[in-house]
């Protein structure tokens, strides 16, 4: 043994022999990875940290801009993490349709796994039985058109939203004055959310909620270090950790109390005034709370159901799973169809022959006597074009996170299993490939007659995705359009609108921020003006 390492070291203090062992690995390394698909292309990494430099790019804005230099399949190495953008329809497409099945995990963050109880929901639980069954009772039960009382939620909180935005819309001396039309509608879904999930929108208990919501949602965007060098998320430098442990134990305060008041009073699921949470208490059994780690697991606490379509004798939900998915319907359903009903309302603001044209719709179709009904919905056509060009300009979600279940080749080159990949919704609703006046809003496209005639957004066209494709599109999508199609329809049909302060339509601020959703960088304010033949309020 002595021999040989006296050996090595002659060798490694000659100077030819290091040039030789160098060499040799070069060339070991390289028909190593002979026959390997490369990676895509993108921004040079530096050591350790790779790209991590570019996080404040990584918005649906910056990684489009980063599309245009690199092309459709860009790849960022943020320090020990792949991660990929596809920004194309393309691409999409074979993520999301060819390769459906590989590409179907979600990535979770430290703080996501935490505030989660371990993947305990729908939204980051892995592709697998327990997550089938969690989609089959989003589908089947919670988001149900059976589910009658979460549809005469909307219905409701529509109409008191135009009685609101009526009685504030005249001041002391009688003139019409402007209102906060963004908050109003943040009301909306904000109250409809809360009473599909606890059968009531009043009281202080709201308020408590929605704080604890707003701490979970700047937690779940906290850049967190440990997510992309593990070797030092251990000494928590930014607090996070703390913070992730208060924000949960307040969670559970909250909805423990709930629950257990549920439990109590002992509602079936086919009471007609049951909630979310009577329904997923038909499926109720104990089991113990997740810790904080940096892991991720794929479970939470429920047990997976080993196939069958009785969906009452498969599937088991702990406390942990509920608190995790009314966790999801009040992210899910909150933001989202706030802000694509803001930027509806602001893009016909932006384009009044839109809006007009919109109105002339509901006026020929409704008449001035009443306000828009359901039943009315599916006789407007245009208006369907507005919403569906909202969301090609303005998606729900602009991007959207998957996550590899093993190794993969698209479009020829290399995705590593476990790596991050974003689908940029937003950018390829703007692919100038794909669309005419890309940028532009112009509903006109959607018509009979229009260049997107037949485009829809069921996740088969791969040039308009705001609900995503798949396995992972959203299971509330119908819910979710119809509050946006009837909350748009009763405010263009109950009002005429202006903007404050003599402003020009051309001079509205149309500007997006990044986050959960991208809303309006700036609550839209409006002058409303009844235009009905009948009272509002």
């Amino acid at each position: 043994m002595a021999a040989v390492a006296k050996i090595a070291l002659e060798w490694l203090q000659d100077p030819l022999s290091c040039v030789f062992l160098v060499t040799l690995a070069v060339v070991l390394l390289h028909l190593r990875r002979r026959g390997k698909a490369l990676l895509p292309p993108g921004p040079k990494p530096l050591p350790i940290v790779g790209n991590m430099a570019m996080m404040d790019q990584l918005t649906h804005r910056g990684l489009a801009a980063l599309a245009e230099k690199y092309g459709g399949l860009l790849h960022l190495r943020m320090g020990r993490l792949h991660a990929f953008a596809v920004s194309t329809p393309e691409y999409a497409r074979e993520v999301l349709q060819t390769q459906d099945g590989v590409f179907s995990n979600r990535p979770a963050t430290i703080a996501i796994t935490y505030l989660t109880y371990d993947r305990a929901d729908m939204a980051f639980a892995h592709y697998g039985p327990f997550w089938r069954q969690m989609r089959k009772l989003c589908v089947m039960k919670l988001f149900s058109r059976r589910r009658a009382e979460t549809w005469v939620a909307v219905r409701d909180e529509c109409a008191a939203l135009v009685r609101a935005v009526a009685s504030s819309s005249v001041g002391a001396g009688g003139e019409a004055v402007a209102v906060n039309l963004g908050e109003r509608i943040f009301n909306l879904t904000k109250n409809v959310t809360f009473r599909a999930a606890f059968g009531t929108r009043d009281g202080e208990d709201q308020e408590e909620f929605i704080a604890i919501l707003q701490e979970f949602s700047k937690l779940f965007g906290a850049f967190n270090i440990g997510d992309f060098l593990p070797w030092l998320g251990w000494m928590d430098l930014q607090g996070i950790n703390r913070r992730l442990r208060a924000a949960r134990s307040a969670l559970d305060r909250f909805i423990d109390k709930i629950i257990d008041e549920h439990v109590r009073r002992g509602k079936s699921p086919d009471d007609a005034d049951a909630d979310m949470v009577d329904d997923m208490l038909a499926f109720f059994a104990e089991a113990k709370p997740a810790a904080v780690n940096g892991g991720g697991g794929g479970k939470g606490g429920a047990a997976a159901a080993n196939g069958g379509d009785d969906l009452q004798s498969t599937l088991r939900l702990t406390r942990d799973n509920i608190k995790a998915i009314i966790m999801d319907v009040m992210f899910g359903g909150t933001e989202t169809v706030a802000s694509a009903i803001e930027w509806a309302m602001a893009e016909m603001m932006h384009s009044p022959d839109d809006l007009r044209r919109v109105q002339q719709e509901l006026a020929d179709v409704v008449g001035l006597d009443r306000n828009v009904n359901e039943s009315d919905l599916d006789k407007l056509p245009f208006l369907k074009c507005v919403i569906k060009e909202t969301l090609r300009l303005h998606p729900p979600i602009p991007l959207l996170l998957h996550e590899t279940a093993d190794d993969c080749v698209v479009g020829g080159y290399s995705v590593p299993k476990g790596s991050r990949v974003m689908i940029n919704v937003w950018a390829i609703g703007r692919h100038r490939g794909s669309w005419k006046d890309a940028d532009v809003f112009r509903p006109s496209r959607f018509t009979p007659e229009g260049d997107a005639a037949g485009l829809d957004f069921k996740g088969g066209c791969f040039e308009f995705l705001p609900f995503g494709s798949g396995r992972r599109s959203c299971p509330g999508t119908a819910l979710g359009l119809y509050a946006l199609e009837l909350a748009v329809a009763q405010l263009a049909h109950g009002f005429n609108w202006s903007l404050p302060d003599g402003m020009k339509p051309s001079e509205l601020d149309m500007s997006d921020i990044f986050g959960l959703t991208a809303p309006r960088a700036t609550r839209l304010y409006a002058v409303p003006t009844p235009r009905l033949n009948c009272p509002l309020y």
